[in-house]
C-alpha cells in the first residue's frame, strides 16, 4: 500500500492514521495534502465528537520524507509552496472543530512533533522519542510550521529543542509540558481511546466552545461585550437543559449536540 493518510470511524470517534511504515511514517507531499483534506472533511462532520491521530504500527512519525526534498525544495518558490502546504495541514489539525488526541508511540520527530503539537491532547508511551534535529541537516523550521510548536512549547523549550537538536524521551517531554500524560507503551492506544470516549461523553458543542474560547483568549486584544454575551450561547441549547436535568436526577446525561 502506498504512503497515505487513513481514516476510519467508530461511532462518534474518528481515527486518522499516518501511513508510511517503511519510512517510520515520514510524511511526503501527498500525505501532507491528504492530511489537510481529511481534517477539513472531519471538521465538516458535526456528528463527530473527537479525532485521534496516530501512526501506523509502533511509530508516530519520523518527520518529513527527506528523499523528496531535493526536488520539492530545489528553489525558493518550490520550497515555499511545499512548506505552505505543510503549514496548512497543521492549521487544519489545530483548527479542527472537534477535540483532537495524538496517540504517540516510537519516534515523534520533526514533522511528527509538529503534528502532535497541533493536537489538543497528547498521550505518549514511555518509550516514545521526541525532537527536531534539523540543524544537523542544515535547514531551519519553516515559520508557518514553527508557530504551532512554539505556542505549545514556549520560546525557551523551542530554542532548546531546535538549537541542540537532540532527541529526548517521554518523561522529559512531559516535564517540558509537551505531553498530556505518559503511559506504558502497550497502553497508548487504549488510553487514547479512553480519553476520546471521555471527551465524546460530554456535550459536543461545549467542547467546541472551549476550544474556541481558549484560542480567542490567547490573543492580546480584550473580549468585546458581544463576545462576552456570546459565551452564554449554551443557555439556549437542549444539551444544557439535559445536563441540568441529568444532574438533578443523578444519572449520566444524554447529549445530542443540540
Amino acid at each position: 500500500m502506498s504512503p497515505d493518510i487513513l481514516c476510519q470511524r467508530d461511532g462518534e470517534i474518528a481515527t486518522v492514521t499516518l501511513f508510511n511504515p517503511t519510512k517510520l511514517n515520514a510524511l511526503n507531499a501527498h500525505m501532507w495534502a491528504r492530511l489537510r483534506q481529511v481534517m477539513h472533511e472531519l471538521t465538516a462532520d458535526r456528528s463527530l465528537r473527537c479525532v485521534i491521530l496516530r501512526g501506523e504500527g509502533r511509530t508516530f512519525a519520523a518527520g518529513g520524507d527527506l528523499e523528496e526534498f531535493k526536488t520539492a525544495r530545489a528553489d525558493v518558490d518550490r520550497a515555499l509552496a511545499y512548506h505552505e502546504a505543510v503549514g496548512e495541514a497543521l492549521t487544519a489539525i489545530e483548527s479542527c472543530l472537534h477535540p483532537t488526541v495524538a496517540a504517540i508511540q516510537g519516534a515523534c520527530v520533526g514533522g511528527g512533533l509538529e503534528i502532535a503539537s497541533a493536537c489538543d491532547l497528547r498521550i505518549a508511551g514511555e518509550g516514545a522519542k521526541f525532537g527536531a534535529p534539523i540543524m544537523k541537516l542544515g535547514f531551519s523550521m519553516y515559520p508557518g510550521e514553527l508557530a504551532g510548536f512554539l505556542k505549545l512549547a514556549g520560546p525557551a523549550v523551542a530554542k532548546e529543542i531546535l538549537l541542540e537538536g537532540r532527541l529526548f524521551g517521554a518523561a522529559e517531554a512531559y516535564a517540558k509540558g509537551l505531553l498530556t500524560r505518559v503511559v506504558a507503551d502497550d497502553a497508548v492506544s487504549a488510553e487514547a481511546q479512553a480519553t476520546a470516549a471521555r471527551i465524546a461523553a460530554g456535550a459536543p458543542q461545549v467542547a467546541r466552545w472551549h476550544k474556541q474560547w481558549i484560542a480567542r483568549l490567547m490573543e492580546a486584544r480584550p473580549l468585546t461585550l458581544e463576545e462576552k454575551r456570546a459565551s452564554f450561547a449554551f443557555l439556549g441549547t437542549e444539551d444544557y437543559a439535559e445536563g441540568m436535568v441529568a444532574f438533578a436526577d443523578k444519572r449520566p446525561p444524554r447529549f445530542t449536540g443540540k
